[in-house]
């Protein structure tokens, strides 16, 4: 269980970041959720996880600037004293064939999901280390690991992630703090909700098992990332994807 953590989710208002901070919040954690957008969407989170029990903050902070993710991450230690936890989740798509993708799409992307991934770890890493203690799990995505014509952007920034958590694992191992990375495949999520029925068959038909899996999935997966069972476990990238990768 996770009584007594702090625990930082970005991207959490929706999908697989909301599925997450309920989770960690059932098992005791305090959640901060992050969003950028839609505030009205993190309030509704904050008030499930409380009627379920829980404790909760929402705050808005767009990880892809570098200034604003110091103070978002300091405001929390100021708050809380401490971060046990962090959930890199927020990411954005901007698919496009590669020979039109616009400069503006391929940063966006590489901007919110990978960088703001760096940013997060970047200022959260500093107060684990003083606290010799610390989980951070990063959002890949199978295809970060398979690459997906359309998707050079988004493929590119995943494949971004494993090297970054990787590294983070090497360098701050020493001081029992573990970085890992869930690579989901395809999640029933907003994302994937408006893809054509048609292209919902055949895709689910490319995946072993046969059909898309549900954000409480992830969540759960990482929770136990996130927990003391899991604390020998560092750099390494957990497929949950139905079979696709393996």
């Amino acid at each position: 269980m996770l009584e007594g953590k702090i625990a930082v989710v970005t991207g959490a208002s929706r999908g697989i970041g909301r599925a997450i901070a309920e989770k960690l919040a059932s098992m005791g954690a305090f959640v901060v959720i992050n969003y950028n957008g839609s505030k009205d969407r993190a309030e509704e989170v904050r008030q499930e996880i409380e009627a379920a029990g829980g404790a909760a903050a929402i705050y808005q902070c767009d990880v892809s600037d570098y200034e604003k993710c110091g103070t978002f991450i300091q405001d929390v230690i100021k708050e809380h004293g401490r971060i046990d936890i962090l959930v890199n989740n927020a990411g954005v798509t901007r698919d496009g064939l590669l020979m039109k993708m616009t400069e503006e799409a391929f940063d966006q992307v590489i901007n919110t999901n990978l960088k703001g991934a760096f940013n997060t770890m970047r200022f959260v890493s500093r107060q684990m280390l003083k606290q010799r203690s610390g989980r951070i799990v990063n959002m890949s995505s199978v295809v970060g690991v398979t690459g997906n014509a359309g998707q050079a952007n988004y493929a590119a920034s995943k494949a971004g992630i494993i090297g970054l958590t990787k590294s983070a694992a090497r360098e701050l191992a020493p001081k029992g703090i573990t970085v890992n990375a869930i690579a989901p495949g395809f999640i029933e999520t907003d994302m994937t909700g408006v893809l054509p029925e048609k292209v919902k068959e055949a895709t689910a038909a490319q995946i072993p098992l046969g059909r898309f899996g549900k954000p409480e999935q992830i969540a759960a997966a990482a929770a136990f990332l996130s927990s003391e069972d899991a604390g020998y476990i560092t750099g390494q990238v957990l497929h949950v994807d139905g079979g696709m990768v393996m």
